[in-house]
């Protein structure tokens, strides 16, 4: 009888393919930050100004305003940053372009220099910055992944950021002002649904953080309802002295 032949196993055929999350956190963290940074301020400032004994009219005027504003600032404050980042990696593209023609040797020494400090051999490392060099656009890319740490290909859009943030946050913003447009007479509706969201906001991002939803989603209504109660007592105090 012959005696079974043990097969000697491929490595990595037992290898199971295996994914990791976005750890950029992509467009739902971005998202779901502005939606609940429009509703902390937004119902903060609504708590603040019924703790003052506001009308309900006031109430609501105070929360649509506080979106209109903090949608508008936070679009404008958004574009400018986007805007002002990419110019500044923009310039910092062209000086590497420029250094790419003007001192070839110098940056293909550099670029194998970085290959080395990664644990490359040093012939092996000149051969491959060398073959890179090759292709200006490919060897400007490089170099800018290398010391700059960003993609030229994949900059990102100060349009995007500014409607992304508009949007987000506005949607943020709109939910504690619903109850009231909804009829409610009260405050306690409103608090009540923006708590709710805020846990629903916090849930969503364990998607990213990893931490457990429940965890997640009630540490962030915790924190808004501890803003909501600050501003209510606050506005509560400056009412009583204004008045």
């Amino acid at each position: 009888m012959a005696s079974a032949q043990k097969e000697t196993p491929t490595p990595g055929a037992d290898a199971e393919p295996h994914g990791h999350r976005d750890v950029n956190g992509g467009w739902l963290r971005p998202a779901v930050f502005g939606a609940m940074d429009g509703l902390v301020s937004n119902l903060g400032l609504m708590t603040g100004v019924a703790g003052s004994s506001a009308s309900q009219q006031t109430v609501v005027i105070a929360g649509l305003a506080g979106l209109a504003a903090g949608a508008f600032s936070m679009a404008a404050g958004e574009y400018t940053s986007v805007a002002s980042q990419r110019e500044l990696v923009q310039a910092e593209l062209d000086v590497e372009r420029r250094e790419l023609r003007s001192n070839p040797q110098d940056e293909i020494r550099e670029l194998a220099a970085a290959y080395e400090a990664r644990g490359v051999e040093p012939e092996l490392a000149a051969q491959v910055a060398e073959q890179i060099s090759r292709d200006p656009e490919q060897a400007l890319d490089v170099h800018a992944r290398e010391e700059l740490g960003v993609d030229p290909g994949d900059l990102p859009s100060p349009t995007v950021a500014a409607v992304s943030s508009f949007g987000s946050f506005s949607v943020g913003a709109a939910v504690p002002v619903l109850p009231y447009l909804f009829g409610a007479g009260a405050l306690w509706p409103a608090v009540v649904v923006a708590l709710l969201a805020l846990f629903l906001c916090g849930a969503v991002v364990a998607r990213v953080t990893a931490r457990s939803w429940w965890y997640s989603g009630l540490r962030q209504m915790l924190l808004g309802g501890a803003a909501a109660a600050v501003t209510y007592g606050l506005g509560a105090v400056f009412g009583v002295a204004v008045g």
